[in-house]
This record gives C-alpha cells, sequence and structure tokens, in this order.
C-alpha cells in the first residue's frame, strides 16, 4: 500500500562519519528521513522555502523542458528500501492528440523529491519503506526545536 507524503523539512542526521544533509518525509504518521547529498538539500531547501534562484537549477531545467514538450509530472513514488539504499520512480505523462501517454522514470529520491516541491505534486511512499525506515515523530528533532530539558 501506499501513503501520501509531504517533506516537512531538510536537515542533517547522524550517520558513521558525521552528519548528512536529509530530507524529512512526513507520512503515515511517522517521519521519514533520506539521506541526500549537500546539493541536494539545498536545492530542495530552497525550493520549499520559495527562494528564487539566479539561473535555473538542473531540476528547473528538466521541468521546463519536460512542459515545452507536453509532459507533466503526476507524482513520485519512493517505493523500495534494500540494504541502506532509497528508490523512486518519477510518474508523468504527456498528451498527444488529446490521448494520455504515461511513462515511469527510475530515479534517485533526492531528484524525484527536488522536481515534486518544484511542481508541488503528490509524493507517496510503500508501506515497506516507511516500515523499514520511519521513524516516531517524536523521535525527530528539527534545529528550531529545543532539546529535552531546555
Amino acid at each position: 500500500m501506499e501513503h501520501e507524503a509531504e517533506v516537512v523539512g531538510v536537515g542533517a542526521g547522524s550517520a558513521p562519519g558525521g552528519d548528512v544533509p536529509a530530507v524529512i518525509l512526513s507520512a503515515r504518521d511517522e517521519y521519514v528521513p533520506i539521506f541526500v547529498s549537500a546539493d541536494q538539500a539545498q536545492s530542495i531547501g530552497m525550493a520549499l522555502e520559495g527562494e528564487p534562484f539566479d539561473r535555473p537549477l538542473t531540476h528547473d531545467l528538466l521541468v521546463d523542458i519536460l512542459t515545452e514538450f507536453g509532459g507533466a509530472i503526476d507524482r513520485v513514488r519512493v517505493d523500495d528500501l534494500r540494504d541502506g539504499t532509497f528508490y523512486a520512480k518519477v510518474d508523468a505523462e504527456r498528451y498527444e492528440d488529446g490521448e494520455p501517454e504515461r511513462f515511469v522514470f527510475d530515479a534517485r529520491p533526492s531528484d524525484a523529491l527536488a522536481l515534486a516541491v518544484r511542481i508541488d505534486c503528490p509524493i507517496v511512499v510503500s508501506d515497506e519503506v516507511i516500515d523499514e525506515a520511519g521513524r516516531s515523530q517524536d523521535s525527530v528533532r528539527f534545529d528550531d526545536e529545543p532539546r529535552g530539558g531546555e
């Protein structure tokens, strides 16, 4: 089963070797942290905040090209987690002579999420991913929240 999710923040999580940027999804009343590169975290964070970019980033360019060619992204899915690696799909379509033609593209979750936050399309996460990577909302602290006892 799939559950609608939303990006609730971009932060850092602890990993071997130090803190690593992470995108935090909320789905099924749990948080799912997905580790991403610093560049991806910045791209997603700035898009969430609505900050304009001086020049189009790769994800902006892809959305522009897709739109210009008559396509649209319907949703992104984080649908698998194997050996600590998340997998995602981008569901897209285009219309030709009034008929939809559907496409599914394999993607890194960071790229799929960067696209989703730009166009405000649905994000879904599978039960299997939430079961394996989900964390209680109490176990995730955002930087603007006080630490316990402070």
